[in-house]
């Protein structure tokens, strides 16, 4: 690694921050100078699989594929090919396995919104589990963690398990996975990942010995945790930059979009508006008391302890807007549904209700199934359109009416935060002013940030906050929710358990 000073005063050092930020559709690198500044900016798909319904799969490989992809061009895009470091962030509940040898991977990985360890969940908590998981982890039994999926992973896919049984098994979520593949075989995944895992000590920062012998995970597949800021490993040969150039940042891609903000005080909060919707509050750096039907989250593992936050997941938000582009046919690209939206002054007694693969906070409910009521021979494509950025604020609210008082403005971020009617209207809803960053890919600068400050670019959050443009503030009052708050509880309850509901047959 070159010297601290090198960093930030010769021309002739690494003058760019390379973010990778691997997400559920795809994913984005970026190159950021030493202004903050975007210099570079590229992205590459992934395919997302439905062999199942509520499964959801991804391809590992084709995951690697896309982060050299697109590396590769965000760097041909850069003005300088040297790079000061690398920050990674990611799609966080999706788990991988792979060989520790040859770094193939050993089955597809299980996304975070696949739901296939329902019934183990529910009989975890029908045993009285539930307690001691959330005591230990903050959080609570559900699909979306990965523990079930590292669990079913051992119990169906036999290359899984002859590779335990070989003691060359690897688990772990897709940063462990693109760490191991930069760095040609280093097994390690900061704090924020590892708490999203149901095997993590939320007091300690270190596996749970209780939790893994309870999901029956092998401690030694587990990948090494390590601090989300600060130097942690190096690139290898097979790597888009050069061989040892400092990895040095790594953050769940909630929590580098809550970094991304600089929301670093205690009760502020973010709302990512991305396949999912997830909002986080900072808790601060002692571990809050847990709020029922929310989650207790690490906000950044630091050097010499944890930050914490509370944390509710939706998710379903953006993917709803896929939904009626891809499979409706409604509208032929995602910014449109605003233009169709606003063709209407009300959604025509309509309600979205997008639980595709179940409900997250507050409701917890992975059997309930996505529904559009109140339809009428009125009910046109804008009526639906309108209904659907509804539902996402609605469920965005829901959550909100959980957490703690809010500080300051609430930050967006997100694809779907581009949407200026989603924000007006979510202003509405809150009865708080919205702020929209200059650049929403918040996400991917949050992780720039992280790998920059622990390398000496920026000197800290302050000189950050200097450096970002002023957002967007979206004030309540500009819209109006036409779906009352009764209403859309009144929907969401008729979506309850359909999945589980007795067969007609």
């Amino acid at each position: 690694m070159l010297p601290y000073a090198c960093l930030t005063s010769l021309p002739e050092c690494p003058d760019v921050i390379l973010a990778i930020d691997q997400g559920t559709t795809g994913t984005t690198t970026l190159a950021v100078d030493e202004r903050a500044r975007i210099v570079g900016r590229a992205y590459a798909p992934v395919t997302q699989r439905y062999p199942r319904p509520g499964w959801v799969e991804h391809d590992p490989d084709q995951i690697w594929q896309g982060v050299l992809q697109s590396v590769r061009r965000a760097m041909e895009a850069a003005p300088s090919d040297s790079v000061a470091a690398v920050g990674i962030t990611n799609q966080r509940e999706t788990a991988v396995a792979w060989d520790a040898a040859t770094l193939e991977p050993l089955g597809p990985a299980i996304v975070w919104q696949d739901v296939r360890t329902a019934p183990q969940m529910a009989d975890l908590e029908a045993g009285g589990h539930g307690n001691a998981i959330r005591a230990a982890t903050g959080l609570r039994p559900s699909p979306y963690f990965s523990a079930g999926k590292f669990a079913w992973m051992l119990n169906h896919l036999p290359n899984v398990a002859a590779a335990r049984d070989a003691g060359r098994l690897r688990l772990g979520t897709v940063d462990a996975w693109l760490m191991a593949r930069l760095t040609g075989g280093a097994h390690l995944s900061d704090a924020t990942n590892a708490s999203r895992t149901l095997l993590m000590d939320l007091d300690t920062g270190r596996w749970s010995t209780d939790m893994t012998e309870l999901f029956g995970i092998p401690a030694q597949a587990l990948p090494e945790i390590v601090p989300s800021v600060g130097e942690c490993a190096v690139t290898g040969v097979d790597a888009p930059v050069a061989p040892g150039t400092p990895i040095s940042g790594i953050a769940g891609d909630q929590q580098a979009a809550l970094f991304g903000h600089l929301a670093v005080a205690p009760g502020a909060a973010k709302v990512t508006y991305g396949t999912g919707c997830f909002l986080l509050q900072h808790a601060g750096d002692t571990r809050p008391p847990d709020i029922e039907d929310l989650l207790t989250t690490v906000a950044l593992g630091r050097p010499h302890g944890l930050t914490y936050a509370y944390e509710g997941s939706v998710f379903t938000g953006g993917a709803l807007v896929q939904w009626l582009r891809d499979e409706l046919g409604l509208i032929e690209s995602a910014p449109e549904i605003e233009t169709l939206a606003r063709a209407v002054p009300d959604t025509g007694g309509a309600v979205v209700v997008p639980a595709f693969t179940g409900l997250g906070a507050p409701y917890w409910d992975p059997d309930a199934r996505g529904a559009i009521l109140g339809l009428t021979r009125g009910v046109s494509s804008a009526h639906l359109a309108r209904a659907s950025l509804e539902a996402i604020v609605h469920q965005v609210q829901d959550v909100l009416e959980l957490m703690p008082p809010l500080a300051g403005d609430l930050f967006v971020d997100g694809g779907a935060a581009a949407n200026d009617l989603l924000l007006q209207l979510q202003a509405a809803s809150a009865v708080r002013a919205v702020a929209r960053p200059a650049d929403i890919e918040t996400t991917a600068l949050g992780a720039a940030y992280l790998a920059g400050l622990a390398q000496g670019v920026w000197s800290g959050v302050n000189e950050l906050r200097a450096l970002r443009p002023a957002p967007t503030r979206f004030e309540p009052g500009q819209e109006t929710l036409a779906i009352s708050r009764p209403t859309w509880r009144r929907a969401v309850q008729r979506t309850r358990g359909w999945a589980s509901a007795p067969s007609d047959a």
